[in-house]
């Protein structure tokens, strides 16, 4: 049987692979998500760096650690860095996790911030 960190991995590999099927070379929006704190940030996978970053841990964050709220307002700082860095146009890597809740807010928050994907 597989266990439950090995089916997550599976299935983020598997969102990996059409991403790179589909993406055109443009730069990954790759989200993390624990049980108290989300992450964001923005891989080139040809050069492997990563551009831009932001997350609930930041020091200038006024938000609460968890919840809707705070992935939405990483969304924003997210988008509002690439934005600075000239990156508009990502795929979003949403992992293995389910597009809903805090990995739908934050997809949300960095559409509306002018991140096209």
């Amino acid at each position: 049987m597989k266990n439950a960190a090995e089916t997550m991995r599976r299935r983020a590999q598997r969102t990996r692979t059409r991403l790179r099927k589909m993406g055109n070379g443009r730069p990954r929006l790759s989200v993390f998500r624990s049980s108290k704190n989300i992450y964001a940030q923005i891989i080139d996978d040809a050069n492997g760096v990563t551009l831009v970053s932001a997350s609930t841990l930041e020091k200038d964050s006024k938000i609460s650690s968890n919840g809707v709220e705070a992935a939405a307002e990483v969304g924003k700082r997210v988008a509002e860095r690439a934005k600075e860095k000239g990156l508009i146009d990502v795929v979003f890597d949403r992992g293995g996790y389910i597009f809903h809740g805090r990995v739908k807010a934050l997809a949300d928050a960095a559409r509306e911030g002018g991140l096209n994907f």
